[in-house]
């Protein structure tokens, strides 16, 4: 996962609006969103090679999703999947706890990880070892600080609040549209993350096309006062063609 928005008790109706753009190598096999066996609670995507996933919901009204802290020289060979994170925080009896992450955070990749539910909303960054709590309010996290100022992050930010504040039921196919936005940043805004101006640049859009590189899937979910949650996916090949859509809803 590469960039989520996340408006948290900020429209009357769905205290929880996410909107989450997954970018990844296009060859890395991925299975799309579905409950997962054995017993239906999960709802994710799959990621077929390390067996992970980047974003899911449960039935019980929980919600995680992990983005990669960019940083190449803390990467290193042979740490487990930090997909496995994100199906730990939404297993029935979740061992992830921040004493947990504070003291197993290393034996991954940097990361970050935001879970919880509507009531308790966390990230928690592996490179500063901390747990925040989110507040009400509109949130952005890419792939370094939560609420970074990078200039997609604030400019998903400002078109999520201005699309939400504007309408009774929020629209599905305008909050795609955001994370559609292939708009870059200029040279001069661009956040030195140590991977090139190039990479930089591309990299700078929230939506990134390309053809090795680049948005595979965007998620919408949104979580209404009872408790329901309404969960869509539509994804995308190297060239920004959609693959498929589809919808599901889980009863509060």
């Amino acid at each position: 996962m590469c960039i989520l928005f996340i408006a948290l008790n900020k429209h009357p109706k769905y205290p929880l609006i996410v909107c989450a753009n997954r970018d990844e190598f296009h060859h890395r096999p991925t299975e799309q969103a579905h409950f997962w066996q054995p017993n239906n609670e999960i709802l994710a995507g799959k990621d077929l090679e390390a067996g992970g996933t980047w974003l899911g919901i449960n039935r019980r009204g929980g919600f995680a999703a992990l983005t990669n802290l960019r940083d190449p020289l803390r990467q290193q060979s042979e740490m487990r999947s930090r997909g496995e994170l994100v199906l730990k925080s939404l297993e029935a009896h979740s061992q992830i706890t921040p004493d947990w992450l504070k003291e197993h955070g290393s034996h991954y990749n940097p990361f970050n990880l935001i879970y919880g539910d509507v009531s308790k909303l966390y990230c928690f960054n592996s490179i500063a070892n901390s747990l925040t709590r989110l507040d009400s309010g509109f949130h952005s996290i890419s792939n370094g600080a939560l609420d970074d100022i990078w200039p997609k992050m604030s400019r998903g930010t400002q078109a999520l609040q201005a699309s939400i504040s504007s309408c009774e039921e929020p629209d599905i196919d305008t909050l795609l549209t955001i994370m559609k936005d292939e708009t870059r940043a200029e040279d001069t805004e661009l956040p030195q993350t140590g991977i090139g101006l190039e990479w930089e640049r591309l990299l700078s859009s929230i939506y990134i096309k390309h053809e090795e590189y680049g948005t595979r899937s965007t998620s919408i979910m949104l979580q209404d006062n009872a408790g329901n949650s309404r969960f869509v996916e539509v994804r995308y090949d190297g060239k920004g063609r959609n693959l498929g859509r589809q919808e599901f809803h889980i009863s509060g």
